[in-house]
């Protein structure tokens, strides 16, 4: 289990990582986060290197979500 701190400055390519996000923290709840991880290794295991940076994007989104301070530039 990864414990990290989410970068405010994360980057998400499309509004598909949102849906793919979203789709884990309701199927997965807590466990989310954990869940894009184990796609992302799953991922680079098999040499796939889009689907590796895809999931690693899911897991920061997931953590910087369910993050209840509030990080980065509030406008």
């Amino acid at each position: 289990m990864r414990h990290c701190q989410p970068s405010p400055d994360f980057y998400l390519a499309d509004r598909t990582a949102f849906a793919d996000a979203a789709s884990l923290m309701t199927q997965f709840g807590e466990g989310a986060g954990n869940e894009a991880a184990v796609r992302a290794d799953r991922s680079r295991v098999a040499g796939n290197v889009v689907h590796f940076c895809h999931w690693r994007q899911i897991e920061r989104a997931i953590r910087a979500l369910r993050d209840p301070d509030v990080t980065g530039t509030v406008h």
